[in-house]
């Protein structure tokens, strides 16, 4: 049990963390425990590090996935279980310093108010980086010109993803002389980046020698299309455009897969904060009993698939189906039915 004002760091097994992890992300088995054990290790690190005999690394996470797959949510979900401060960054929000836009140290600003400015507990915090793969270099050759939102901020990056002592604004934005600056040392804030990386299956698919046109072997390696990010490596992430120092300052990688009918499904309907579930408590607080049938919820989770969004197109057609519910919730009495026949009005 989280107590509010207490970390929950220092006491928690790989697999408590997973099973929490359970109740909120369906499927992405081996990403969640991939990222159960690193995050028990890094708080490990944090907290026992005066009983190792050798310094222990910080472990930063890449984790690489369509959209809609769980990235985001697998990250708040740890740091909600955690009790930690969590921010989520846009890396495509980022600029060199110098230039328009949000310098790096805005991150760590982000986090500091997530804390409450509390800095011992934001140095003990979690940053997601969204989007990571946006700010990938255009070709596998070191620039000659200014790539702003590009190959400098991966630079700008690698001094506070790696630990050390930075100067952070007390506000979102740019850093000036007469601000009074607020030092922040990273060395133990947890940073998770994630991205599409929307090409990198063909890269996969050249270096193992197999047909990008449906995935065929040319070699005695049998690979599933869906499986080919099982096989991602450092030297694949270089080729997409990620510079070498910043693969080396996000040691741990895991994919999660695009999500089937089955899963999607069960996302709709069985985490604790699922999308039906939160719409049946909000009609309960209006004393009005809300129930989908079998019919409705299957051609929801086909549409998802068609608009191919993974669970956010989930929310996306399910906030479609209920404007006009909720518009006029004044209006219904005792029990609302959404059936198929609903949704296809909705969707003519």
């Amino acid at each position: 049990m989280i107590k509010t004002n207490k970390l929950n760091t220092n006491s928690s097994s790989p697999r408590e963390i997973k099973y929490f992890l359970d109740k909120y992300v369906i499927g992405q088995e081996d990403a969640k425990k991939t990222i159960s054990v690193a995050v028990y290790n890094h708080y490990k690190r944090i907290y026992y590090s005066y009983k190792a005999k050798v310094e222990i690394d910080k472990s930063n996470i890449l984790m690489i996935g369509d959209t809609g797959t769980g990235k985001t949510l697998i990250a708040k979900s740890i740091s909600k279980f955690l009790n930690v401060p969590f921010t989520i960054v846009d890396a495509t929000s980022l600029t060199e310093a110098g230039y328009v836009g949000e310098d790096v140290e805005s991150i760590l600003t982000k986090l500091l108010q997530s804390a409450n400015y509390n800095i011992a507990l934001a140095e003990k915090g979690i940053v997601f980086i969204d989007e990571i793969d946006k700010i990938s270099r255009k070709n596998d050759n070191p620039s000659i010109t200014r790539d702003v939102s590009g190959e400098g901020v991966q630079q700008a990056l690698l001094k506070i993803l790696e630990g050390s002592i930075v100067n952070v604004p007390p506000n979102v934005g740019r850093k000036h002389p007469e601000q009074k600056l607020i030092k922040l040392n990273t060395k133990n804030i947890l940073f998770i980046a994630g991205g599409a990386f929307e090409g990198l299956k063909n890269i996969i698919s050249n270096r193992l020698n197999l047909s990008t046109i449906g995935f065929k072997k040319n070699v005695s390696l049998d690979v599933d299309g869906k499986d080919l990010l099982n096989f991602v490596s450092s030297h694949d992430i270089k080729k997409f455009g990620l510079i070498p120092e910043l693969i080396g300052r996000l040691p741990i990688i895991t994919n999660l897969n695009s999500l089937e009918r089955e899963s999607l499904k069960r996302i709709l309907l069985e985490p604790n904060n699922s999308i039906i579930k939160q719409y049946k408590e909000l009609f309960l607080l209006d004393k009005i009993k809300l129930k989908f049938t079998d019919s409705a919820i299957d051609l929801i989770v086909y549409k998802a698939i068609k608009l191919s969004l993974g669970a956010r197109g989930l929310k996306t057609i399910c906030e479609k189906i209920m404007k006009d519910y909720m518009f006029n919730i004044d209006l219904i009495k005792e029990s609302l039915i959404i059936d198929k026949f609903d949704i296809k009005l909705k969707f003519k």
